[in-house]
């Protein structure tokens, strides 16, 4: 059984350079009965999270030193945590970004504060009702589709079909698939599978890429599972 978290003990982060901004979420926060941390660019953020037990995290986008995006691709390296981003920009393309590196919903500035809240409420709901750990995290077996990667017995399979992969190619799509639908970088995915600081690896990873791809996908100019974002990275698609 899932263990539920009482409201008057979430922990919420609240990052964004405009102190006065950060301020009054917390003052609304707060009269909600949430325990507020607060913190004024991705640094700070990292650090906070790293530090404090947190329950979910509101995000700007354009901060100084480290921005929303690069805290937000750290952050969901070692946390599940929901994570709302804020911006001042309403273009699509910044919506993508955002939840495309992790983020769970995006509200676009200047908001409602009472709407920001309710969002906070649906997401704090849904994260202690499903809980942090997916079935799939606890049985080791991660699918999208016909695609189906097994930690345990270190198996790949596609429509059942078993396919024989490396190592280094097996921690790949280990990491891709157990995140599906989430995008990581060059350097994300280099420094999780070698296990080692990235030092320009984008041809490192762009040929194990290139050699799962011929042998995952029917055609792999045209990958049904392995995919680029451009200027971003790679994910596997959630089918």
């Amino acid at each position: 059984m899932t263990e539920k978290v009482e409201r008057d003990v979430f922990n919420i982060l609240v990052c964004d350079d405009d102190k006065e901004i950060a301020g009054a979420i917390e003052i609304y926060l707060r009269n909600e009965g949430y325990r507020v941390f607060k913190a004024y660019d991705g640094f700070q953020a990292l650090e906070t999270a790293r530090r404090e037990s947190l329950h979910l995290i509101i995000m700007d986008i354009m901060m100084p030193n480290m921005d929303g995006v690069q805290a937000t691709m750290k952050i969901r390296e070692e946390k599940n945590i929901p994570i709302i981003m804020l911006s001042a920009k309403s273009e699509d393309y910044d919506k993508i970004t955002g939840l495309n590196v992790g983020a769970d919903d995006y509200v676009t500035k200047p908001f409602n504060p009472l709407e920001l809240v309710a969002r906070v409420k649906s997401q704090l709901r849904r994260f202690t009702y499903l809980g942090s750990m997916t079935k799939a995290q606890m049985t080791g077996v991660y699918e999208s589709g016909g695609l189906v990667v097994d930690d345990n017995e270190k198996r790949v399979s596609v429509d059942g079909e078993e396919i024989t992969v490396t190592p280094i190619e097996f921690g790949i799509l280990r990491l891709l698939t157990e995140h599906a639908g989430r995008v990581f970088s060059m350097d994300q995915i280099y420094e999780t599978v070698w296990q080692e600081p990235a030092y320009n690896p984008e041809n490192t990873v762009a040929v194990h890429v290139r050699r799962i791809r011929e042998k995952i996908e029917i055609d792999p100019k045209n990958p049904k599972y392995l995919k680029v974002v451009w200027g971003i990275g790679y994910k596997i698609e959630k089918l």
